[in-house]
């Protein structure tokens, strides 16, 4: 990859992401949903093709390192599959759910994505999940360039929806957490030969933070661009409505928490394992 930073793999790799809380942080449900509804409740909002997804973070986790997965030979790839193992974590996603999930936050949530403008959205969303992140971006940004010129009003939704789904800022919290972890694992495995301090790569973060959100606004408002490309102002406005509502925002904190939860355990498992992923020209 040539010239590579450690501390440019833990901020410009960040992918816009939404918010995440602790479980412990999250009430327990004063109804709490059955868990058949949950299952359903999967599949009808998209939350089990967002969990899905996260295999694709095994796949970029040796860019982290300043690897590319093909130095680790066959042998990463099999690892990574094993602990990125699907139906496990659809099955840990309903399990989180089932404790921590209200019943009438779900029937609220599952309203709006049965309407028919809730379909679409999240056929568009399942979609955008499994698309190139590069490619993606540069689209969505050439779109964003046109609203622009336009004077579209999506670009303010785009920016609302981005601000309800993360009020307080926990998704890159989240998202840099776990990879100061994996790459700290990673040094004391010897897979990077750069010893690393858990603290300096804190401090270091720290002090990239302001110029890190504004690339994760950025990147999320064109990959909102990007996904929503096919609705129209009205539709957008309605669907950050929709995000706004407090019922909704509390879904949205439960199923984020959950996402990163999984996600978070995850790549702390594949850390544990780093050690017999040396990267070897043999393999």
């Amino acid at each position: 990859m040539g010239h590579f930073s450690i501390i440019s793999a833990v901020t410009s790799s960040l992918k816009p992401a939404i918010a995440a809380v602790g479980l412990g942080l999250v009430a327990l449900p004063a109804y709490a949903a059955e868990r058949a509804d949950i299952e359903n409740f999967l599949t009808i909002t998209g939350f089990d093709v967002a969990v899905k997804s996260i295999a694709l973070g095994a796949e970029s986790a040796p860019y982290m390192l300043g690897l590319e997965d093909q130095d680790f030979g066959q042998v990463w790839q099999k690892r990574a599959h094993e602990t990125f193992e699907v139906e496990g974590m659809l099955t840990q996603a309903v399990d989180l759910l089932e404790d921590k999930l209200d019943q009438d936050a779900l029937d609220h949530a599952v309203n709006f994505y049965e309407s028919d403008l809730g379909t679409r959205l999240v056929e568009a969303e399942n979609l955008s999940h499994f698309d190139d992140d590069d490619l993606k971006e540069i689209a969505g940004q050439e779109i964003i360039a046109e609203m622009v010129k336009s004077g579209d009003p999506k670009i303010a939704y785009f920016q609302r929806m981005n601000a309800a789904i993360d009020p307080e800022g926990w998704g890159i919290k989240a998202v840099q957490q776990i990879q100061v972890r994996f790459l700290v694992a990673a040094s004391r495995a010897g897979v990077i030969r750069q010893g690393l301090d858990e603290g300096m790569l804190w401090a270091q973060i720290a002090e990239n933070e302001t110029e890190t959100r504004l690339a994760m606004q950025a990147s999320a408002v064109a990959g909102a661009a990007y996904t929503y490309q096919g609705f129209s102002g009205d539709e957008i406005e309605a669907y950050t409505v929709a995000l706004e509502h407090p019922k909704m925002q509390a879904v949205y904190e439960l199923m984020n928490a959950v996402h990163y939860t999984i996600m978070g355990e995850r790549f702390d498992a594949l850390a544990q394992h780093l050690e017999t992923l040396q990267p070897s020209e043999d393999l």
